[in-house]
């Protein structure tokens, strides 16, 4: 699966990112290129990269999840969650066929709250 990395994925939070084995009962699958800052699981792929530039103070309101925050994004085909107050961002690409697209965040908890954090919350 083609997915492009993120600028910002040489922090050593996304170098070492520790993506979970399965997301939404999905098992990983192999991305192109290989990057340890990019994760795919599944078909309709579930997509995670990390690096992806953060995102400023915002009216759009905020999902927290497990204490993480996480501004969504309807998609044409899905939802694009990015975590809200780190630096760089973690964004996970979820495609409708999976549901409600902040069920699957948890997974991915661990990962944003390594991320250098930025001062902005969820409010």
């Amino acid at each position: 699966m083609e997915v492009s990395v993120p600028g910002g994925a040489g922090v050593p939070a996304c170098h070492h990112a520790a993506w979970p084995a399965t997301v939404a009962g999905q098992e990983r699958r192999d991305t192109s290129p290989a990057s340890p800052a990019v994760a795919a699981w599944g078909d309709p792929a579930v997509v995670a990269r990390c690096g992806v530039a953060a995102i400023g103070p915002t009216d759009v309101e905020c999902v927290a999840v497990d204490g993480q925050g996480w501004i969504p994004e309807p998609l044409s085909d899905g939802t694009r969650l990015v975590s809200f107050g780190t630096d760089p961002a973690l964004e996970v690409l979820v495609p409708s066929s999976y549901g409600p697209a902040p069920l699957l965040l948890p997974a991915f908890t661990t990962i944003a709250a390594a991320l250098p954090r930025n001062g902005l919350v969820c409010r």
